[in-house]
Order: structure tokens, then C-alpha cells, then sequence
């Protein structure tokens, strides 16, 4: 899969195409049904490549910061999701004030006709693009009868509501990771770059892995899950390990020990020879086990709830 960072990337020769369109924050179930439906349109027009348009950042960090949303996939990880359901190509935009100033015209001449020789567009029946947001699904049905593409706009159709990015944040902000998945389609992954912590897990008998929490990401509420570790690139001169790893994974800031970092700690079930220090890992959360971090009294207490999580975490990995 080609994964283009710019217009500038997309070969001149490239061409035609089925282009869809869309933050695609997540690649959710709905964004799946598009991209599905990107994929038999481009079978029925001789096999066309399907090219997935995403924008980064995202642009309400740059039009309104404040009211950015909370992302649930970096860039890298949405072109993958991308490819995985049927995108051939992902051109990932980046998204600045002069792009937001384009009127709809100019970003379906520039991008759509100029670059990617759109001969269908399919998204969304609520995208928006253009200054202002003046460009929507109409506007590219008009277009296209000047431009020689087709245009469909799909319902992002759910089992109880339509699937949204916005769904599936307040479902992790509230801690329902399986929900999330549900509208997900797999578990909420979250990555980082493993640092040292206060080595307090490895004095208690269990040694964890440290993220900190990227304050942009949409990392579920403070609590306690079960879910997979998996090393992305290992440190350097560590052990390579390959497969996903069960664990327990608390998230917050350790308030036992007065802490004020939030951060995603993991811990191994039974490895205590893990070699995880600045190596890349994800986190893919799959059930959580108990609410908002507890303060407790001892150091017996703490343990006596560490030795009941892990066994909750086995139980669920286990049954999963």
C-alpha cells in the first residue's frame, strides 16, 4: 500500500481512481462500511485503485484547539487500518490555514480532479469540507457532472445508533472499552515509547511497562483493565518479542504513592525478564476489571488488589 504525505508525493501519472474521504479518526465500523463500499465501486469501474484521503492533524486542532477532539489512532496507525479494509492508496493531507481557506471548488479541483483523477467519490452523508465548511455531499454531486465522477454518500449506520468517533470516545471516557471495540471492531490500541518509572512494580513482584498518557489521545478512564501488550520496535540490543503478551494494565497516576503523571502501566502476566525500556509498544484494551484507581492504606492492601487484577486479567485473556 502507497501511503502519500501531500499532493506533491502523488505521482502525475497516478490515476483514475475511487477516492474516499474523511478524518477517519479510529477507522470505525462505519468508516469500514465506506471503505467497503469505495472497494465494489472501484471493482465495478475495471478494478480501480481505492485512495483514502485523511487530514493530519486533525482539523479542529488548527481551526478551534480548544474544542479538538481527543484522537483514537496516530497517522500511522489509520493508514494501516486503511489498508487493512480495502484502501489501495491513503494520501494523508496535512492540514494547515491555508488548506482550511480553500473553497470546496478549489479542494475538489486541486485534489480530487488535479490529483487523484477521481472517477467516483464515496463518503460519509455528513462530510463536510471546504472553507467553512461550505462543501458537503451535494456539492460534489455537482461536480461531478462536470468533472466526469460519481458521487455516494452512505449512512455510517450502527446496531443501536450510527457508529462516530465521538461514540466511541465518550465510550472510553467513561471506561467502556467493550463498547469501544464493538463500534472499534478490535480493541482500542494505544502506543508509546516504554520509560522508566519509579521501579516500584518491580520491588512489589510486578515489574511494569510505562507510557505516559499522550494528553491528545483518547486513553480510557482511570481504572484497572485486562488487554495485550505487544512490543512495536524493541529497544535497542533487547530480545525481540513477537507476539502479543496478556496483561494487566492500570491507567492514571498512582495514587498510592502520591503520583500526578497519568500514564498507562502494564504488567506482563509471569514475566518478570521482559526488556521493555525505550522500547515502542501497544496497548490493546480488551475488558476493564475495576473503576477509578483506589488510594490504599498499606502496601499489604495494594497487594492483596494487584494479586485479585491479575487473576481477573487471566480469567479474561483466557476466555478471549
Amino acid at each position: 500500500m502507497q501511503v502519500w504525505h501531500g499532493l506533491d508525493e502523488v505521482g502525475a501519472e497516478f490515476g483514475p481512481s475511487v477516492v474516499t474521504i474523511g478524518n477517519f479518526d479510529g477507522v470505525h465500523r462505519g468508516h469500514q462500511e465506506v471503505l467497503a463500499h469505495a472497494k465494489a465501486r472501484a471493482a465495478e469501474l475495471g478494478g480501480l485503485p481505492v485512495v483514502a484521503l485523511t487530514f493530519d492533524p486533525h482539523p479542529m486542532r488548527v481551526l478551534r484547539p480548544d474544542h479538538a477532539p481527543l484522537m483514537l489512532s496516530e497517522p500511522t496507525q489509520r493508514a494501516e487500518l486503511l489498508g487493512q479494509h480495502g484502501a489501495d492508496a491513503v494520501l494523508i493531507l496535512p492540514f494547515d490555514k491555508d488548506v482550511a481557506a480553500w473553497p470546496a471548488e478549489e479542494f475538489i479541483e486541486r485534489v480530487l480532479v488535479g490529483t487523484l483523477h477521481a472517477k467516483a467519490v464515496v463518503v460519509g452523508e455528513n462530510f463536510r469540507f471546504g472553507h467553512r465548511a461550505a462543501g458537503h455531499v451535494d456539492t460534489l454531486v455537482a461536480a461531478g457532472t462536470t468533472y466526469g465522477f460519481q458521487v455516494e454518500g452512505l449512512s455510517l449506520a450502527g446496531d443501536a445508533q450510527p457508529w462516530s468517533s465521538t461514540y466511541v470516545r465518550q465510550e472510553l471516557a467513561d471506561g467502556h472499552v467493550e463498547a469501544a471495540a464493538e463500534a472499534l471492531g478490535r480493541p482500542l490500541r494505544v502506543t508509546g515509547v516504554v520509560i522508566e518509572g519509579d521501579k516500584r512494580g518491580r520491588e512489589l513482584g510486578y515489574p511494569t511497562a510505562n507510557i505516559p498518557a499522550d494528553p491528545t489521545a483518547a486513553v480510557p478512564q482511570d481504572g484497572v483493565y485486562a488487554g495485550w501488550l505487544t512490543v512495536l520496535t524493541p529497544a535497542s540490543g533487547a530480545p525481540v518479542y513477537g507476539d502479543p503478551m496478556p496483561a494487566a494494565i492500570s491507567v492514571g497516576s498512582n495514587p498510592t504513592f502520591d503520583g500526578v503523571d497519568r500514564r498507562v502501566e502494564s504488567y506482563v502476566l509471569d514475566r518478570d525478564d521482559l526488556e521493555l525500556y525505550g522500547a515502542r509498544i501497544a496497548i490493546d484494551f480488551v475488558a476493564r476489571l475495576r473503576g477509578s484507581q483506589i488510594r490504599f492504606e498499606t502496601i499489604d492492601d495494594l497487594l492483596v488488589q494487584m494479586k485479585a487484577d491479575v487473576d481477573g486479567a487471566r480469567q479474561v485473556l483466557t476466555a478471549n
